[in-house]
Parts: structure tokens; C-alpha cells; sequence
């Protein structure tokens, strides 16, 4: 039969040990029902190298490429990122400490480096704000705060829980804005008792305190834009429900090698202990 078609054998044997059309189609489709199903669990928020990510953590075998393929042709998509505006009221006369982080946003161990910034969020009821505290080894928020006003209130709470959460033991730095409630006597001395370093930006550098505007970019891109909430305690459910439940313990991190920052942190622990 080769023969009298123009084939060789070995091109005929090659072809007979192919997956019919069938089974390429169906495999497909399972492949992209996967792709939906991390995408849907990220909230839509994860783009291809997420989701590659994610199915290798889930034991699927498929290159990035093929991945970003099938994400382009079922209109598979993240979501754009939307700009957002400072919150910093550096208009006081409270003294203001040096930038001794300067930038250096890779820390070696936990509780090294943490870094604190707030935000706010829209409700029908009016703004709720937030403050959180990052650990800059991990990107995972240790501590966080919500209020209805920017009191000095909101940010001692937030570093209270930081603070009840890692018990730091050792030499820790603090980087904040140079904000009225960061430089506030009350929480200076809340730095001060507790032997943490204090690190100030510099007068308008947004980027002296990167990470954590970039944390609240995704806060908004992923949760807060696409939300609208009748209440303050509507929002503070569904902020509590992403730091905790999905950013901290499940959400995978382009610089941690796509692990989320619990992931990182217990690898990380398991290689010091090793």
C-alpha cells in the first residue's frame, strides 16, 4: 500500500502512532477548560505566566507558549491595570527620618524590611481607608487596618497586628511616606519602644515606596474596580477575604518565582532548616 501511494514505511508507522483529530481536539479542549479554571479562580486576574504557574502546580504538562495560544484565541485575558492616586499628606511639622531603605526592596530573612503605606476605597456610604504593613522578603501584608477616617488611628492598628503576627526579634526596619500619621509622636514612639528603625521617602518619590503602591495597584485592579459596595462593612468583608484569603496564602507572585507569599515563606523556612 505504501508503495502504490509514493510512502515510505517509516512516514506510514509515524502517522499510525499520531493522536487522531478527535483526541487532539478533545485534549484541547481540556486544556482550555483548565486555563478557565485557574483564570476564574484567580478572580480573572491571572495572565499566561500565572496560569502556567498554576497548572505545572496542579501536574499539567504545558509549555507557556501553547498556554498564551489558547489564552489569545479564547479571548482569555488579565486584567489592565488602572492608575491611582497618593494619599500623603506630608504638609506638617513633625520631624521627618532619613531613607534608609533607599530603594532596597530585596530583604534576606522576615522581619527585616517592612514597609507601609494607605489607601483608599469607595463605598455608597462614602471612603474607607486602609493601611497595611508589607514585609518586603515575602510581599505578604503582616499587618492592616481599616477606618472610615486617615486618623493616626488607622496606622497604629495596622502595625499593632503586624507586630502581634510576627513578634520581630530583631533588627527591623520601617519604611513609610513622610504622612502625618507616620510621623506622628504617638507612632514614633510605637517604633521607638519596640526598637524598629525608621525609614522615611523622599518629599514626592512615589517610587521610595514602591512595593507597596504596587500591592495596592493590584488591590485595585483586582478587587476594587471591578466591585461596588452599598456599606463600609460590605468593603471591609471583601478586603479581609483578599489580603488574607487570596493576595497572602494563594495569589502567585511574578518575583517570588510564582510561588504566593505563605508559599515562599514556608520554602523558605524549609531551606533554612535544611
Amino acid at each position: 500500500m505504501c508503495r502504490v501511494l509514493g510512502l515510505t514505511r517509516a512516514g506510514y508507522y509515524a502517522w499510525k502512532k499520531r493522536p487522531s483529530t478527535t483526541a487532539r481536539r478533545d485534549e484541547t479542549e481540556r486544556m482550555v477548560k483548565e486555563i478557565r479554571e485557574v483564570h476564574r479562580a484567580s478572580r480573572g486576574t491571572y495572565g499566561s505566566p500565572r496560569i502556567h504557574a498554576e497548572l505545572g502546580c496542579r501536574g499539567v504538562a504545558v509549555s507557556r507558549g501553547r498556554v498564551e495560544r489558547l489564552m489569545r484565541k479564547n479571548a482569555i485575558a488579565a486584567r489592565i491595570r488602572r492608575r491611582f492616586r497618593a494619599t500623603t499628606d506630608s504638609d506638617h511639622d513633625s520631624p521627618v527620618a532619613a531613607n534608609i531603605l533607599d530603594r532596597r526592596f530585596e530583604a534576606s530573612r522576615p522581619n527585616q524590611s517592612w514597609s507601609t503605606d494607605i489607601t483608599y476605597i469607595w463605598t455608597q456610604e462614602g471612603w474607607l481607608y486602609l493601611a497595611v504593613v508589607l514585609d518586603l522578603f515575602s510581599r505578604r501584608i503582616v499587618g492592616w487596618s481599616m477606618a472610615e477616617t486617615m486618623a493616626t488611628d488607622l496606622v497604629v492598628d495596622a502595625l499593632t497586628m503586624a507586630l502581634g503576627n510576627r513578634l520581630p526579634d530583631g533588627d527591623l526596619l520601617h519604611h513609610s511616606d513622610r504622612g502625618g500619621q507616620y510621623a506622628s509622636f504617638r507612632y514614633q514612639k510605637m517604633l521607638e519602644v519596640h526598637g524598629i528603625r525608621c525609614s522615611m521617602s523622599r518629599r514626592g518619590e512615589c517610587y521610595d515606596n514602591a512595593v507597596v503602591e504596587s500591592f495596592f495597584g493590584t488591590l485595585k485592579n483586582e478587587l476594587v474596580h471591578r466591585t461596588t459596595w452599598a456599606t463600609r462593612d460590605d468593603a471591609r468583608l471583601a478586603v479581609h477575604e483578599y489580603i488574607e484569603v487570596f493576595y497572602n496564602r494563594r495569589r502567585r507572585h511574578s518575583r517570588l518565582g510564582y510561588k504566593s507569599p505563605a508559599e515562599f515563606e514556608a520554602a523558605a523556612g524549609a531551606a533554612g532548616a535544611a
